[in-house]
């Protein structure tokens, strides 16, 4: 049974911004119904105005199979939108794009095949790209691909709740995608000079980016006209977001073996005739993260414990839940391992565990955040989340935690981190809010000036 549609104020002006602007970005936090809000306006567009004639939604792959198609039919006002996804094998692909429908879906790997496909005859007048962020590097084959046929494209729509996931370098990119370059610059190397300095470097190699003075503010300026911005936390009754840090305090002989990884960059185990190697910054960062959680992998992917710190800390996290379910993110596949041979847990795999989750069947579930990131709603199964092993993405963090902190929640969210103490966990955690730090700047500075939708 379809629903009538009754937008929020905040609703209604941001499916303005679509349907009377060609180009727009809508940096839309998690919860405020971006799917709803875009399917609305296509469908305005295209039924009203008659201003577009076919639509193609990239999206990441769980999204593109699943949550447009299942939106779209949920509402009484765009249930009559016919969909082809373009997925699976290359002849589904090509049958899908070859069917009469509005609006095409395809996964944003398969951005570049598209494009090969299509060429100058690309048949898409409006674009929308879902999870506009994970566009924003510029020399990934699918943003190059979208470059080459963005002249044909009338309309175009960038959604996402992050677009600066980690600086204001990740815009341009996006940016581009959206205006051509008008507002930041035809190049990156030219973005980068107006509105940054040479930071760290080695001979001519520069491996860090400072912003310049006011670049902020003449950044924001400079976008504000294509991009809106909202948080959840203006527009909806949410319940309280409460975060909590749980120390773990690793023993001698586990800290032992930390600092000498760390100091030395390689770490014997004796016990098991191996020496771990940390060859380069990068892979010592990987092993120092494994340490802290409690194992690590030897060249063999054979995975070594070091301590069961953060075991002993869950189980008193899911002892003090006194029953309600808990959903925990883990880092490595040998902590859900590790974890599964001292506690029932079941591994979020299919849509059978998120519709059991959610009907309460389910005490204990592990979930990788890379694989829960995007279309998942999981409110109505619990309100603790576990970080068992974190993440350097503010982006997949934001998601991960929105999976239970979004619009339907009726509990206050707390959210646990198991934190290793001085290891990198605590790196991680710092980097993390000096992201979210300017990441909310940014939303703050392009927020829509429409004080009066609050209400709503």
């Amino acid at each position: 049974m379809s629903l009538a549609y009754k937008p929020h104020n905040y609703q209604e002006y941001a499916i303005s911004r679509v349907e009377d602007s060609p180009i727009a970005g809508l940096f839309l936090d998690m919860g405020l119904g971006k799917t709803v809000i875009t399917l609305t306006a296509v469908n305005s567009l295209m039924f009203d105005s008659f201003e577009v004639d076919k639509v193609l939604i990239i999206a990441p792959k769980r999204v593109a199979e699943d949550t447009w198609s299942r939106e779209s039919v949920k509402w009484e006002h765009t249930k009559h939108l016919r969909l082809s996804k373009i997925l699976g094998s290359q002849k589904q692909r090509l049958d899908a794009l070859k069917a009469d429908a509005d609006i095409y879906i395809i996964n944003r790997e398969n951005v570049p095949w598209l494009v090969a496909q299509t060429g100058k005859k690309w048949p898409f007048d409006m674009v929308v790209i879902d999870e506009l962020s994970s566009f924003k590097n510029s020399d990934s084959q699918r943003w190059r691909a979208l470059r080459r046929v963005r002249p044909f494209i009338k309309r175009i729509v960038g959604l996402t709740g992050t677009p600066a996931p980690n600086s204001l370098m990740d815009l341009w990119a996006q940016l581009y995608l959206l205006d051509g370059g008008e507002r930041l610059g035809q190049t990156l190397g030219g973005y980068r000079e107006r509105y940054f300095q040479a930071g760290a470097k080695r001979g001519h190699v520069v491996y860090e980016w400072k912003q310049k003075r006011e670049t902020e503010t003449k950044i924001y300026e400079a976008i504000s006209d294509i991009c809106v911005s909202m948080k959840a936390e203006d527009y909806l009754d949410m319940p309280e977001k409460i975060l909590n840090y749980i120390p773990v305090v690793l023993d001698k002989e586990s800290r032992a073996k930390y600092e000498k990884l760390e100091r030395d960059l390689l770490l014997p185990l004796v016990d098991a005739d191996t020496t771990i190697i940390a060859n380069g910054a990068a892979v010592l960062s990987n092993k120092l993260l494994q340490m802290a959680n409690g194992a690590i992998y030897d060249e063999d992917r054979a995975a070594h414990v070091i301590h069961d710190g953060k075991l002993d800390a869950l189980e008193d996290i899911i002892e003090a839940a006194n029953g309600k379910p808990v959903l925990l993110f883990y880092g490595f596949k040998h902590d859900i391992s590790r974890i599964a041979k001292r506690f029932k847990i079941k591994e979020l795999k299919t849509s059978e565990d998120i519709a059991n989750w959610n009907k309460g069947k389910i005490s204990l579930m592990g979930c990788h955040p890379a694989s829960a990131g995007h279309g998942l709603n999981l409110q109505d199964g619990g309100c603790i989340i576990v970080w068992f092993g974190l993440t350097w993405s503010l982006e997949l963090y934001e998601q991960a935690n929105a999976r239970l902190f979004r619009q339907g929640q009726k509990q206050n969210v707390i959210i646990h981190h198991i934190i290793a103490e001085g290891t990198m966990d605590e790196d991680v955690i710092n980097a993390l809010e000096r992201k979210a730090t300017g990441q909310n700047a940014l939303m703050s500075a392009v927020k829509a000036r429409i004080d009066k939708y609050k209400g709503s």
